[in-house]
């Protein structure tokens, strides 16, 4: 049975980034992250007959959201594959992408998933769970330096050698299977004052290295340069600096570094014109209506 996107995920900045899209109502365009399909109906809500609409998703569950619409192709693969699926399908351009960086909120109210540290789970975190590693074979196989690397980098967490350590320490008693051990695990070094801050970040932390969303997502950027006629829009919401950061040096740059380049006579060399002169977040009224969108930030850019 088909669920209804507020019931799987409620979009985010759903208008303004389908705004921000500027939709030909003949054009062909991507949803690259799918789950709910809420922004994909809004898409679809602005294309005619001869319009087309691409949207990507890796997990499987996500199938039974699909709207009954000819103009609509579910493509089940990780958005890293972008253009090959694409190909496979016959297109080589597209008039604009979307990506809504953000978990679903399926993911985490489905606590056997393991996303969420509320609650005890297999310690999972896969979006496919068809392989792959998963949080418990990181967090029970990896090296504290290792642990401490992504605790640092995709958690932004601090003092991360000592969770670590904790993490270390604890796996030495006993294997640490589920979400409650986890918790349990660095209890010793979880601040009393923000827990579900800390623990949050933890769980981010790991969801990240398990999914490889920063390589993912690096490469879904290069890909759109490919795929995006002249004049298409990119537009990516990101809920993290990490992710913020690496789009918006994409968008001004062409790079991850941010380094704009100069032609001979000093004239930028850039491969898009930025839209959004600073990125856009959520009113408080989205806010206060879906709290999960609070740290939603929305970039756009036009490939020149």
């Amino acid at each position: 049975m088909s669920l209804d996107a507020t019931t799987y995920h409620v979009p985010v900045l759903l208008e303004e980034s389908v705004n921000l899209m500027d939709i030909r109502p003949d054009g062909t365009y991507c949803d690259l992250t799918f789950g709910g399909g809420g922004h994909s109906r809004h898409i679809l809500s602005k294309l005619g007959e001869g319009g087309r609409l691409f949207s990507f998703d890796q997990d499987r569950d996500t199938l039974a959201n699909a709207p009954d619409d000819e103009r609509f192709n579910y493509v089940e693969s990780n958005f890293r594959f972008l253009r090959g699926a694409l190909r496979l399908r016959g297109v080589e351009q597209v008039d604009g992408i979307l990506a809504d960086l953000g978990v679903s909120s399926h993911h985490f109210d489905a606590t056997e998933r393991g996303f969420s540290f509320r609650g005890e789970a297999p310690l999972d975190m896969r979006m496919n769970q068809r392989g792959g590693r998963t949080a418990a074979d990181i967090v029970n196989n990896y090296d504290a330096d290792s642990l401490g690397r992504i605790l640092k980098e995709y958690g932004e967490l601090d003092t991360t050698w000592k969770i670590a350590s904790c993490i270390v320490r604890a796996r030495e008693q006993a294997e640490i299977k589920t979400t409650a051990q986890l918790v349990e695990a660095v209890r010793p070094c979880t601040p009393k004052r923000d827990e579900s801050k800390f623990l949050t970040k933890l769980f981010q932390a790991l969801r990240i290295e398990v999914n490889g969303e920063m390589e993912a997502l690096k490469m879904a950027l290069e890909q759109s340069l490919k795929v995006l006629r002249p004049g298409g829009r990119l537009v990516v919401i990101s809920y993290h600096s990490l992710e913020d950061r690496l789009v918006k040096n994409f968008m001004r740059s062409g790079n991850f570094a941010g380094k704009v380049e100069q032609d001979f006579y000093g004239r930028v060399q850039t491969p898009f014109e930025v839209v959004t002169r600073k990125a856009v977040v959520p009113s408080a009224e989205e806010v206060e209506r879906n709290p999960r969108s609070r740290s939603a930030k929305m970039r756009a850019a036009e490939k020149l």
